[in-house]
């Protein structure tokens, strides 16, 4: 059984004859509403205000004809105004109990269109053959207000999830629609469905990159704020990837496509938010479950109550009715069937503008239980690449001196050490020369000559006797038991300081770490790093729990004996070796930047390569699934208190003159659920 994506409601996947097929995924309704909300939600919306404008006027007049003029021949005229409310504004209702008959099943339209037929027919009878039902009273106002109030409620609720799925459209509405083509000397502006991976294509500045591209040309300023939440422009130049949907900002870029259509970056972010929004979630097998009998159900109580009160209980005619009535139009469980959609299209969406990709709702309820965390270390907490993190100098010697000889001896060096120090003369704007000669002693390190034929020495211990480190063993020392690599560098025959390089902490990593502890997680560091560098991370990080020289299979054993345990595991990780944990776990958070590998595995994609988004995601996670509960309660505690007050369990109390005004009052409230439901849903989008 297949669930309606609109309303929600349960769907025979083999006996319906309404569905639609969008990304590759077929959808099933309940009615040919539902339908076009799906497929066409500006039309159903336009139909919607064209139904309220007749509708409302026409439910005022009766109202004034019932309640305050008295006419003669009113009951004629509103006779008439209740048909074109009924039979106009109330199509939709009539069109979803034919839509259910062929699918064999019930949907919310029926309780409405019985319940409003009901009181429309009985009315009708009176008016026309008055001798049939002596007592006389009419209920025009009673079908009308109905309409009116329900048509007003669906309303306002279309209104509130175009609200809800914003994220979705201002993703969409990043897809350019022209892409200018290099096809020999000349540009063709070529829509965007026609671009073929392999194009050349030119992005001036200020337009969006049409698709994922790699750049060929020229260098510029990239604002990729929507895509990856990354605050600050991105230099791109040749030989960098560029995603389609960002900005090109500063200069013009020449790039050839590498993705194009479904394949490209942004088109599967916005599957992953609508799929993830569409997604069921354990906890809504009970809704599901609930829905499917509801209706059916409804109509025998509403049968029963009005039918006990007539025979038993003493009422008229006119109050069974209303009795019935009352009772379809209250248990209509509109609020029950978006109670868990409405909250995942919020908070998926809400997720997407915060660089949090969730593929599932499953992946949000189970990051709502987590309790242990196991983390990879490099690429996740650190950057994944050596940096310079610090700078010794020998006394006499300054710390740029330092560097800027390291960086001589290092201009011809491909070693990924020797670049690292390159890169940080560069960021302190130290110039340096290429050396006169330059040799390489494999593990060891290098040895250069500058112009002026001065020698320079760069390495580890090899290279240098005990008598030229005395005044920096020490420090060489606590360095190296820091876990960092730790580099010597000589002058002539003389050491002159240290240049310690390890793979950098990420500037959130610390932040992450105190969040996590705060919120009473258990955090395991699992790398495969030796102890002594697995041990300076955790360290750092005040991490208690740590496996070093940690094997893929020694990972996934590790989150195996967590679960035994009775741990919910998170797994967070980036890499090709993480994928195994990453599946294994109850939720693996995969960093963005990673392998794709990585990226498949993982039920959450954190785009902007930040570990403190995963503390985000686990938390937006408790709160979305607090919500649904939250709806769940409102939606089913509002029909079991509702119901019985509708099928007479006040007239005891209030007499029968409570039907007066309580069907009317039922329309009011079943249109606010839905209202409260996804209003309730939308508070997720605000923090």
């Amino acid at each position: 059984m297949a669930n309606d994506p609109i309303c929600g409601m349960y769907v025979d996947e083999k006996s319906t004859t309404l569905t639609s097929a969008r990304d590759g995924i077929k959808y099933y309704f309940c009615s040919t509403s539902c339908k076009l909300q799906f497929e066409r939600p500006e039309k159903e919306l336009r139909g919607l205000r064209i139904s309220l404008t007749v509708s409302w006027p026409i439910t005022i007049i009766v109202a004034v004809l019932t309640y305050v003029l008295h006419l003669g021949y009113g009951n004629y005229v509103m006779l008439l105004l209740a048909s074109i409310v009924q039979f106009y504004a109330g199509q939709r209702f009539y069109a979803g109990i034919l839509d259910a008959i062929k699918n064999r099943s019930a949907n919310m339209d029926t309780l409405i269109a019985i319940g409003t037929s009901a009181a429309w027919a009985y009315s009708t009878v009176v008016t026309l053959f008055p001798s049939i039902f002596p007592t006389g009273g009419i209920y025009f106002d009673t079908s009308t207000i109905i309409i009116s109030l329900i048509l007003t409620g669906t309303y306002m609720q279309r209104i509130a999830e175009s609200r809800a799925s914003s994220a979705v459209s201002a993703l969409i509405a990043l897809q350019p629609k022209i892409a200018h083509r290099v096809e020999g000397g000349k540009i063709v502006d070529t829509a965007i469905g026609q671009v073929k991976e392999g194009d050349i294509l030119l992005i001036r500045p200020g337009e969006r990159i049409p698709t994922d591209s790699v750049v060929l040309g020229g260098e510029s300023s990239v604002d990729e704020s929507m895509i990856t939440g990354e605050s600050m422009p991105l230099t791109k130049k040749t030989g960098d990837k560029v995603i389609g949907g960002t900005v090109n900002s500063t200069s013009s870029l020449r790039a050839k496509a590498t993705k194009v259509g479904e394949d490209t970056a942004l088109a599967q972010i916005i599957r992953i938010v609508k799929d993830a929004a569409s997604s069921k979630v354990p906890i809504q097998k009970l809704a599901d479950r609930a829905s499917s009998y509801f209706v059916p159900i409804v109509v025998l109580v509403g049968i029963f109550a009005s039918l006990s009160w007539y025979s038993l209980g003493g009422v008229g005619i006119n109050t069974a009715i209303l009795i019935f009535v009352s009772v379809l139009i209250i248990a209509c469980p509109c609020a029950l069937g978006i109670a868990t959609p409405a909250a995942l299209l919020v908070s998926s969406g809400r997720a997407a503008k915060a660089g949090i990709l969730v593929k599932s709702g499953e992946s949000l309820q189970k990051a709502s239980k987590v309790t242990t965390l196991v983390l990879d270390k490099t690429g996740t907490l650190t950057k994944g690449k050596p940096e310079v993190t610090d700078i010794i100098a020998a006394v006499g010697y300054d710390k740029k001196r330092v560097l800027r000889l390291a960086a001589i001896a290092e201009m011809n060096s491909e070693h990924i050490l020797g670049k690292a120090i390159i890169s940080k003369a560069h960021s302190m704007k130290i110039k340096s020369e290429l050396p006169k000669k330059f040799t390489y002693a494999q593990g060891s390190g290098v040895t250069a000559l500058t112009k002026s034929g001065k020698k320079i020495t760069v390495g580890n211990r090899d290279l240098f006797d005990n008598a030229q480190l005395s005044g920096l063993e020490a420090k060489l020392q606590e360095l190296e038991s820091d876990g960092k690599t730790a580099l010597i560098i000589g002058e002539g025959e003389k050491a002159i300081g240290l240049i310690a390089i390890a793979d950098a902490l990420k500037e959130d990593s610390r932040k992450a770490m105190d969040s996590f502890r705060n919120a009473g997680y258990t955090v395991w560091l699992a790398t495969g790093d030796n102890q002594k560098a697995a041990n300076a991370v955790a360290k750092s990080l005040g991490i208690a729990h740590v496996i070093s020289q940690a094997k893929p299979r020694d990972k996934l054993d590790k989150i195996a004996d967590l679960q035994k345990e009775g741990h919910v595991v998170a797994m967070i990780g980036d890499g090709v070796n993480d994928a195994p944990a990453l599946t294994k776990a109850d939720v693996g958070i995969a960093i963005g930047a990673g392998t794709e590998v990585a990226i498949q595995a993982g039920g959450i994609i954190l785009i902007r390569n930040s570990i403190y988004d995963a503390f985000v995601a686990l938390q937006l996670g408790k709160r979305t699934m607090s919500k649904i509960r939250q709806n769940l309660f409102w939606a089913f505690g509002y029909n079991i208190v509702l119901i019985p007050i509708a099928a007479g369990a006040l007239i005891p109390i209030f007499t029968i003159s409570i039907y007066n005004l309580l069907p009317m009052l039922s329309a009011l409230a079943m249109a606010l659920s839905s209202v409260t439901v996804v209003s309730n849903s939308l508070l997720l989008a605000r923090k």
